[in-house]
């Protein structure tokens, strides 16, 4: 097949009893022929967690040179997230003269491999469509079941590994130099380029994804504030700011309004002119409002569960249509559960309230020592416990309460702080629907970066808001952004495709909305479509 060496499965896997992972073969390469610095591998792990699509795009474009060499084309998917598969030659690539869809992955294991063929045979445009599949690293030892699976398929698939890598970018020396100098801005431009008429097409195949995962068990819930201020609970700020006033007024007691309104005043201009992060300002109220005595730090948690709970808006009912969404997800079907478990950051018992309505079996664990049972769903508040009614539960004492800048601290510092362990765990075990996070949290951007080490592709999910031209640039009938309407909707088009680019470096993928008020609606359209 030429020099190239385009090989069919099975003498692909014959010939590779002994294969090299992708940094060794491929820093020989770029040492001998291309490059004379340490490593490629070095190179790229300036990116951290993003070095490995960095590495994946190199070889998608080290494809497109090949490509256009035989007068050939391969079109990369743009703002590839969540596209099913990587790249499409509508006349082969190299030796290969026939349509191929291109997929390039980290490992390719039997599992990995029914699922790219799924995917091939459900999006292929004609019964000549051939796969290709690019492994970066050492192919998995069950190499006869990878046979034994693709001569049962009756596609053509052909495998690449770092053998052809290497060829190519023999043959390719001077343009694979400028491809890996300009990795960076390529990947940029990959970001930024994708279409902004389709981003609920990919919110489907997403949803589709989830409803998977769903219906085999593999799923846990993360939760954070936007959940509970579904139920009109206050939000970070606002909770802030009332024990602000608490603490300057002395007083846990309701004011009337004139006074409320000229507090309130005083502690915005307080804020404006100190200026301090909700983390560091947090730290100031607890310091403020509470000594290392267990009396006082007992009275601080009766005060932020005082305003907690007492500054909800009755407006909202606490069966929210999101909460009462969320339960559903987490009652067992016929088949058995389907959500493995729930790590939530609030505060507050609201999820245990409309779970104990449903006569649901769970276990609410704030501390290291705690287990639920197996018929008990784990509902996990690794930031702490505050429920309203304190007596209904023991222990309570023992919960970490990470309410300021140094609760923060202490889990930083103690790598395997219960908290810690417990998300970790459920990140690298399961796939995990994220609902109400912003994901600015450090930490647990942190936890996400060492649980996607390995894996090449995003396996958690998070809604996320997508801003609008008219809440962006306005504020009723007056504009906020002085810029023709066309520019403004384009910045916005690229600053959504590079936050899906910066959480697929951290294995999340985003599920877009524009209103708060769909997110009951996707949810439930995952749970009934199992």
């Amino acid at each position: 097949m030429g020099s190239l060496g385009c090989i069919k499965v099975t003498q692909a896997i014959k010939q590779q009893s002994l294969v090299y992972g992708v940094s060794s073969v491929l820093v020989r390469c770029f040492l001998g022929h291309v490059m004379k610095i340490a490593s490629l591998e070095d190179r790229l792990s300036d990116y951290g967690s993003g070095g490995y699509y960095l590495l994946e795009i190199f070889v998608l474009e080290l494809l497109r040179l090949e490509a256009n060499a035989n007068n050939q084309e391969l079109h990369i998917e743009s703002g590839r997230i969540h596209a099913p598969l990587d790249a499409f030659a509508p006349r082969g690539v190299g030796d290969i003269q026939t349509p191929l869809s291109v997929e390039v992955v980290s490992v390719l294991s039997p599992n990995r491999l029914r699922k790219i063929i799924e995917l091939h045979r459900a999006l292929k445009k004609s019964e000549s469509e051939g796969l290709l599949i690019v492994t970066l690293r050492q192919m998995a030892k069950e190499s006869r079941y990878i046979e034994k699976i693709i001569e049962s398929s009756r596609i053509d698939v052909y495998i690449w590994d770092q053998a052809q890598l290497q060829l190519l970018i023999d043959k390719h020396k001077e343009a694979a130099e400028k491809i890996l100098e300009n990795l960076f801005s390529i990947r940029l431009k990959m970001a930024v380029s994708g279409s902004p008429d389709d981003w609920e097409k990919k919110r489907d195949d997403i949803i589709s994804d989830v409803v998977d995962k769903f219906r085999n068990g593999r799923i846990s819930l993360f939760l954070g504030a936007g959940v509970s201020s579904s139920a009109g609970l206050p939000n970070w700020d606002t909770l802030l700011n009332r024990l602000f006033v608490s603490m300057l007024t002395e007083s846990d007691q309701n004011v009337d309004g004139a006074e409320n309104e000229n507090i309130n005043s005083i502690v915005r201009r307080l804020r404006q002119i100190d200026g301090p992060s909700t983390l560091t300002l947090a730290r100031y109220i607890r310091k403020g409002m509470s000594s290392g005595l267990s009396s006082e730090r007992s009275k601080f948690i009766d005060s932020v569960t005082k305003q907690l709970y007492g500054l909800r808006d009755r407006r909202f009912s606490l069966n929210s249509d999101l909460i009462r969404e969320i339960v559903s997800l987490c009652t067992p079907m016929r088949s058995g559960a389907k959500v493995r478990g729930v790590v939530t950051y609030n505060f507050d018992d609201l999820l245990e309230r409309v779970l104990e309505e449903r006569e649901i079996a769970h276990r609410s664990i704030f501390e290291e020592e705690d287990l639920a049972d197996p018929e008990e769903l784990p509902l996990y508040h690794v930031h702490g416990f505050l429920p309203e009614n304190r007596s209904e539960y023991p222990n309570l004492d023992r919960s970490t309460l990470v309410f300021s800048e140094e609760g923060y601290h202490q889990i930083y510092r103690d790598a395997y702080h219960w908290s810690n362990l417990i998300q970790l765990n459920w990140l690298k075990e399961t796939s995990c629907l994220m609902i109400g996070l912003s994901l600015t949290d450090p930490n647990l951007r942190r936890l996400l970066e060492i649980s996607t080490k390995s894996v090449d592709k995003p396996r958690h999910f998070a809604f996320m808001k997508r801003m609008g031209y008219d809440e962006f640039a306005k504020k009723g009938t007056s504009t906020l952004v002085k810029a023709p309407a066309q520019m403004v909707r384009k910045f916005l088009d690229r600053h959504h495709n590079l936050n899906e680019e910066v959480l697929r470096e951290l294995g999340v993928s985003i599920i877009w909305y524009k209103h708060y008020d769909e997110i009951p609606g996707l949810l439930k359209l995952i749970r009934k479509s199992v």
